[in-house]
Order: structure tokens, then C-alpha cells, then sequence
């Protein structure tokens, strides 16, 4: 009896240490920001995929799970409670801030690592909670390079600011206003929609009215389409600047033409560096064009599995150790990690839609 049970407590060992190691993507699969989820998808799979055919991680593979929560944040803390319960190393996500606030509380409590490749709240990563990072940047770091623009762009001019109420939109619109403020800058107009609407007409009335000749948005690209093409619908020549949730096609999907000449603020595309080189080439063979937040996805993906490498372990305060110190070569260039967990030096620049994409204003 004796010589089974050590056999059967050997097997189990044996079993654990080649154990798939399980790692969960979690975003909008489903509903109005679906392209962002797509982009969080494709960048985890691919980056997987890359990690698993080098070796995979400590001679184990990494195991993938999609997520959807619909940027809904009731439907982000169950699934985060469902992966505490299914032996999950990782999550990387959520991508709405809104969604990723409430669930990093789970996690933190389950002792789980988080990522998130696009929760650019500043609240993310003010909680205190050591297993919490991410691999873009700040609202409050973007929203002092819009406001510098506007100043220099449009100094004189009307200024309305508008958010969608979401923990991202108007903690955008918020910090734009503040910098615009600290400037000298006193928009005319600080209003609010509710997303999912189709008709704007009444904010873009309101916005004539005023003679609104800059409108800073801080929401998501269906409404921001909509606004533009209802503006130009009524003869307004009123150019809108929004953030990073603009960074997908789908945006011109929903202009048109009408889109062209709308700003946004963004990092500079990951697309051209020589390191994400390899990746764009075969997310592109597959068919899919890493824009927006493809590759800072799979950059979270390649951070994860390099930490735990460097801790040698699955045990999360040596991977969140050593994710404080050095640097992480990945598809974005070179990341750092300050105390917060937040990026060291981000960058961010103002791009111009034209004829279907986004170009940075320097290259046009």
C-alpha cells in the first residue's frame, strides 16, 4: 500500500512540473468594443504562440484563456473570480479601465498577476497592490501632451470637452481639462453623453451654438463617429481630438470621409519598431492588421513570461520582485517598471486621421 501511495505522490510531482502554466487575456470580445477585444486576442495568441514554439517558459507551455467582459465591470470581477479559481498565473487585461479597477481588487486578493496592455487610468496603479501593472500610459501623462497642443494648435479658439461617463472617458476629459486650465485655457463647454446612443444632435446643436471650434472628446470611437459625422452633417467645420480609443479603422468605418482631419493621441506605432518587426510579419500573414492595442498585448504576454523566467518560479512575489527590476526587451522596445507598476518614461504623440488611417502629424 505504502509502495502506491509514494507512486502515486511521484506521478503527481511529475505531473505538476511539466503542468501547463495558465494564463487568461481578458477584454471586450462581445458588444461595441469588440475591436479592442480583438486586438487584445490576436496580440495574446500570437505572443503565446511565439513563446510556446521558442520553449514556453520554464520547459512548460503557457496555456491561453479568452475572457470576455464586455467592458462591463460586474461581468470583469466574475470572470476574475472564475480564474481564481482555475489555477490562473496571469491575466492580461482588462482593457477598459473601468473594468480592469474593480477586477485587479480580485486579483490582488487571489494573488494573481496582472498586466493590463490598455487601462491608462491613473487609478489602476494607485491602489498600492504589488501584483498590478501595465504596459501603456497614463491619462494624466497623455492628457498634458493634448492640452500642450490645443495651446499651441489652437490658442484663441472655442474649446468644449465632452466624455462618455466611463472611468476612461471622463478620467481622459478630466485631466485634459486641468492641463487646458493650468494653461490659461477655459473651455466653453464641459459636457457628457451616455454610450450606445445614435443621435447626438442635440450635444452638436449645443456645440454650434457655442461655436465650438476645437471639441476634445474622451470616450470610445463608435460615439466619437458618430459626433463627427452628425458635425459635418450640420455644416460644422469643428475638429475633434480624442484619445487612444480612437486607434482602429473601425472609426473610419463609421465616418467615412467625415473622419478625415479628426485628431487623436496615441504612442508612437509600435507598428514601425525594429522589434515588433517579426510579430507585425505574421500577425499580418494571418490576415490581421496589430493596430491600437495588438502589440502592446502581446508585449504584456512577452513581460509575464520573461519575469517569470527571471524568478525562476510560478510564485508570485518572486515574479513581481524581479518585474520591478531591469529591463524587459518586448515588441514596444525596452520597459520599465517604476514602484506603481506603471511604465517608465511613456510617450505619446498626436496623430491625424486621413483617407482611412492614422498618421502622426510630423509624417504628414
Amino acid at each position: 500500500m505504502r509502495f502506491f501511495l509514494v507512486l502515486a505522490a511521484l506521478t503527481l510531482v511529475s505531473f505538476s512540473a511539466y503542468a501547463d502554466i495558465n494564463i487568461a487575456a481578458v477584454g471586450p470580445i462581445t458588444g461595441q468594443d469588440a475591436t479592442t477585444g480583438e486586438q487584445m486576442q490576436r496580440g495574446a495568441e500570437a505572443a503565446v504562440e511565439a513563446i510556446n514554439d521558442a520553449g514556453g517558459v520554464l520547459g512548460q507551455k503557457l496555456h491561453l484563456t479568452i475572457k470576455d467582459d464586455a467592458c462591463d465591470p460586474k461581468q470583469a470581477v466574475a470572470i476574475a473570480n472564475e480564474l481564481s479559481g482555475e489555477n490562473t498565473l496571469a491575466v492580461i487585461g482588462h482593457m477598459c479601465s473601468g473594468s480592469a479597477i474593480p477586477a485587479s481588487k480580485v486579483y490582488n486578493e487571489e494573488g494573481i498577476l496582472m498586466i493590463s496592455p490598455d487601462a491608462t487610468s491613473p487609478l489602476f496603479t494607485e491602489q498600492g497592490f504589488d501584483n498590478v501593472f501595465r504596459v501603456c500610459g497614463r491619462d494624466d501623462q497623455q492628457g498634458i501632451v493634448v492640452a500642450d497642443f490645443i495651446n499651441k494648435k489652437y490658442k484663441g479658439k472655442n474649446v468644449a470637452i465632452v466624455h462618455d461617463k466611463t472611468a476612461y472617458g471622463q478620467g481622459l476629459a478630466d485631466e485634459v481639462k486641468k492641463d487646458l486650465n493650468h494653461l490659461g485655457i477655459q473651455e466653453k463647454l464641459y459636457e457628457s453623453i451616455s454610450r450606445g446612443e445614435r443621435d447626438y444632435s442635440s450635444l452638436v446643436s449645443k456645440l454650434k451654438e457655442n461655436n465650438i471650434d476645437i471639441l476634445f472628446f474622451g470616450g470610445y470611437h463608435p460615439e466619437a463617429g458618430l459626433i463627427v459625422r452628425q458635425m459635418r452633417g450640420q455644416g460644422m467645420k469643428t475638429v475633434l481630438i480624442g484619445g487612444e480609443g480612437l486607434t482602429t479603422t473601425e472609426f473610419w468605418s463609421i465616418t467615412g470621409e467625415a473622419g478625415d482631419g479628426t485628431l487623436m493621441s496615441f504612442n508612437p506605432d509600435p507598428r514601425k519598431k525594429p522589434e515588433a518587426a517579426d510579430a507585425v510579419k505574421r500577425l499580418r500573414a494571418s490576415g490581421f492588421e496589430p493596430e491600437g492595442y495588438t502589440l502592446y498585448t502581446y508585449a504584456a504576454v512577452q513581460v509575464m513570461a520573461e519575469a517569470v523566467k527571471r524568478a525562476g518560479s510560478t510564485d508570485l512575489k518572486k515574479i513581481t520582485a524581479v518585474m520591478h527590476q531591469g529591463t524587459y526587451s518586448t515588441v514596444l522596445g525596452d520597459i520599465e517598471f517604476d514602484d506603481k507598476g506603471d511604465v517608465k518614461k511613456p510617450d505619446y504623440i498626436i496623430y491625424r486621421w486621413t483617407k482611412g488611417t492614422y498618421v502622426p502629424l510630423g509624417d504628414q
